[in-house]
């Protein structure tokens, strides 16, 4: 076929100004998305002086309690995403998952809050695979890094809110005002997007490959899944940390003198982090790798891999500090170069993927990377916690079950902080792993890619 005969390149669906807000009202979607599911991290050293749980049950309800559902109801909804309205879709999720983040702050016991944490992961299985796949459809390949970079913004933002708005929240009110005011405006939301926002079309008319021939066609690319197992390790450290990053603070560091006040200032904290540093790590993921890739065609691979190798140090020189300053501003660095990751991972997706079979190579990126790091990264740095504890009160003939007594309450608050500690910091060894599989994706990523 001549030049003359061939067809225009796609410039993307709709007006920029349009691309652009619809990008906008997505990101405002996303970051409910984060907010309720992270709302929990924020409020949990309130719901174990409360309910009286361990670490791990606190690791449960951040991680499997979520991910059971949120991980396995992704691939039907990818696949209904793949035939129906992806906007309604959507909106229909983020009106759930708001609800039932309100729910939590009604639950009386453990069981009552976990029920409410599955309606979460239900309402968010609903959110990322169909919007992405709609990204797919309003954006040109050559734009999508930075795009999808912009809209996995709604990560650090989410968590900055949480943070903020959960931490004040706690301090001049309770939990459960938390859980209240924080989901309920996610509805909002949800009707703005269904209201304002247009499906786009589908840039393939032909029926939609099935699962089994998604798989089929992922099977052969191997950059795909080391991306995944990548992804999923990077999630597995991100999760477990951020769920007890507030837990660390209030135990290591004398914030304030009372428990709401310190829980404020390390939610303030942990905004700042995710806010700045995490927002910040995650851009320029994105634009980097769009602006690198047509000289370097590999650089969503080994952009990544460049950023953990620089984290990991600072994410160890943090948890080893004694003054909250030094720790804050390690913290500060560390997802700067942790989080450009996520654009380029989900790049690397759409990339290998048919456009019909976006979605669903999503959704099961998604399962991969949700059940590794939401399923497994909180439960273990809880039971790391419990476990090293344990050891540091061995030392003074105590055990967990002891620190019931108000006689223990001193060394078992500096067991709680110091096991915290060493359970943050042997989790982040777990980077170099995640590390080496993007670097592996290199090998085989031009191949693979379609078109």
């Amino acid at each position: 076929m001549s030049d003359a005969t061939a067809p225009a390149a796609f410039q993307g669906y709709g007006s920029k100004s349009y691309r652009a807000y619809v990008l906008f009202v997505l990101v405002i979607v996303y970051t409910f998305n984060f907010i309720d599911r992270l709302l929990i991290s924020i409020v949990q050293e309130a719901i174990k002086e409360d309910f009286g749980v361990s670490n791990f049950m606190l690791g449960l309800l951040g991680g499997p309690v979520f991910a059971i559902l949120y991980t396995t109801l992704g691939i039907p909804i990818a696949r209904l995403s793949e035939r129906a309205n992806r906007i309604t879709i959507v909106s229909i999720g983020a009106f759930l998952w708001s609800l039932m983040t309100a729910a939590c702050g009604f639950a009386q016991n453990f069981l009552q809050l976990a029920l409410c944490r599955l309606g979460v992961g239900i309402g968010e299985a609903a959110c990322v695979p169909p919007s992405q796949s709609a990204f797919a459809d309003y954006l040109p390949a050559e734009r999508r890094a930075s795009a999808l970079a912009i809209f996995s913004l709604g990560i650090p933002f989410g968590t900055a809110l949480a943070a903020v708005g959960g931490g004040w929240l706690v301090a001049n009110f309770d939990w459960r005002t938390a859980f209240w005011l924080l989901g309920a405006p996610g509805i909002a939301a949800a009707i703005l997007l269904k209201l304002t926002v247009r499906e786009p079309p589908r840039s393939s008319k032909v029926e939609p490959p099935s699962f089994s021939e998604t798989l089929k066609s992922l099977s052969t690319k191997a950059s795909f899944w080391h991306i995944a197992f990548g992804g999923a390790l990077m999630s597995f450290v991100g999760y477990g940390s951020s769920q007890f990053l507030v837990s660390h603070m209030v135990r290591n560091y004398e914030l304030a003198p009372t428990l709401p006040q310190e829980i404020a200032n390390a939610s303030y904290a942990l905004g700042a982090i995710g806010g700045i540093a995490t927002g910040l790590g995650t851009f320029l993921g994105g634009f980097l790798s769009d602006r690198l890739a047509p000289k370097h065609p590999r650089v969503h691979t080994w952009l990544p891999a460049l950023g953990m190798s620089i984290a990991i140090p600072l994410y160890i020189m943090s948890f080893i500090q004694t003054e909250f300053a030094f720790a804050f501003g390690f913290l500060m660095l560390a997802p700067i170069f942790h989080y450009m990751y996520l654009g380029p991972m989900y790049a690397v997706t759409m990339g290998v993927s048919q456009p019909l079979q976006r979605a669903t190579a999503v959704a099961i990126l998604l399962l991969i990377v949700n059940l590794i790091g939401y399923g497994l990264g909180p439960p273990f740095v809880g039971a790391a916690n419990d476990f090293f504890a344990n050891q540091v009160l061995a030392q003074n003939g105590l055990t967990l079950a002891q620190c019931a007594d108000a006689a223990n309450a001193a060394t078992c608050a500096n067991a709680q902080g110091l096991g915290l500690k060493t359970a943050l910091g042997t989790t982040m060894i777990f980077l170099g792993w995640a590390a080496l599989h993007f670097l592996l994706a290199g090998r085989t990523v031009v191949k693979d890619r379609v078109g």
